[in-house]
């Protein structure tokens, strides 16, 4: 198959596999999907959905947040890991929210990325499901799947990202991201799949003999 070919029957195979895309962070509202999104670094989401609603009963807006002292939040949020970090980046985001966006919610990508402990991944991932607006947030299991497919060189995750916009239509790329990363989580992981073990690698490259070596 061509790379366009393949994109093509990776949308359709997704697709049927999952007709639902519901988001795997707990969340009410903006704020509190770019909390646990924030949380989610070098962490996994069952154990960030285990620790927000404890966090959201204390405080599930910027305002509450705003004036939880730090080292309350860091006892809440240490299971998450990185918790000094975090928990400064989580008061300090909070407060700027207040003071320049009525305690809202920024919708673009460049005031997102502004804020405390927002990266890019997490920018874009706040504005593809909190807004509904097209982003392709690039996670190490999308990565990860990208290199395996060929649809990328996979030498970092902004190339991935750029070489995965141009290849599926913008409409799909909020559903496509989370469809990826269910894939990869349950079918194509790093130690279950080296290329040539799940069903959709075995599709796509039914002759490959050696394991793919995937760059972080």
């Amino acid at each position: 198959m061509k790379k366009t070919e393949r994109a093509a029957y990776i949308s359709g195979y997704l697709n049927r596999l999952y007709p639902e895309t519901p988001i795997p962070l707990h969340h009410r509202d903006p704020y509190t999907l770019l909390i646990a999104v924030l949380l989610s670094a070098q962490c996994t989401d069952v154990r960030v959905n285990q620790v927000t609603p404890q966090l959201f009963q204390r405080a599930d807006n910027a305002q509450a947040m705003a004036e939880v002292p730090v080292e309350e939040i860091e006892a809440i949020i240490r299971p998450c890991g990185l918790a000094p970090r975090k928990s400064k980046a989580i008061s300090a985001l909070s407060r700027i929210l207040v003071d320049k966006y009525s305690g809202r919610v920024p919708t673009s990508m460049e005031a997102l990325e502004a804020l405390p402990g927002v990266g890019h991944k997490t920018a874009s991932v706040v504005v593809s499901q909190a807004f509904g607006m097209p982003a392709f947030p690039v996670d190490t299991h999308i990565h990860r799947l990208a290199q395996r497919w060929k649809l990328t060189s996979g030498k970092n995750v902004v190339q991935t990202e750029r070489d995965l916009k141009r290849l599926f239509p913008e409409s799909t790329w909020n559903r496509l991201h989370l469809q990826i990363i269910f894939y990869g989580r349950e079918h194509c992981t790093a130690r279950g799949c080296d290329g040539r073990k799940c069903e959709l690698c075995r599709i796509l490259f039914p002759n490959r003999k050696s394991p793919v070596i995937t760059r972080k």
